[in-house]
């Protein structure tokens, strides 16, 4: 009975230390998801409950599409739109488009089209 308690113990120990450096290298933080539908002039929005700062942002497809422009919107009420007009493969993400110092996202809306009947979007962001 011991050696079994030292070894799950062992194995907790070993997966807490595979893990922290993963965490700590990484300071992307997921913005939100939404479906692009085929072709649609409408942005596919993404409402933030509460306001995140970040200080550059970068979109990941999870499937095949046509990116446009994402509009973000901050807390004190200015939007920035930043333009992409390329295409993502699936798991393919842009490049970091950054602000000019960090800024508190309220909501993001996606413009694009997917290539199929729909396309899922993620949106990170830095710290």
């Amino acid at each position: 009975m011991n050696s079994k308690k030292l070894l799950a113990s062992f194995c907790l120990f070993l997966g807490f230390l595979g893990a922290a450096p993963a965490v700590q290298a990484d300071d992307d933080i997921t913005l939100g998801r939404t479906i692009l539908l085929g072709d649609n002039d409408n942005g596919a929005k993404i409402p933030l409950i509460m306001c995140r700062r970040v200080d550059a942002i970068q979109v990941r497809a999870d499937r095949d599409l046509y990116l446009k422009k994402v509009e973000v919107t901050f807390k004190n009420g200015d939007t920035k739109k930043i333009n992409f007009y390329r295409s993502l493969r699936e798991d393919e993400r842009t490049d970091w488009r950054k602000f000019a110092y960090k800024r508190c996202v309220k909501k993001i809306e996606v413009f694009g089209r997917s290539k199929n009947s729909s396309a899922g979007v993620r949106v990170y962001g830095r710290k």
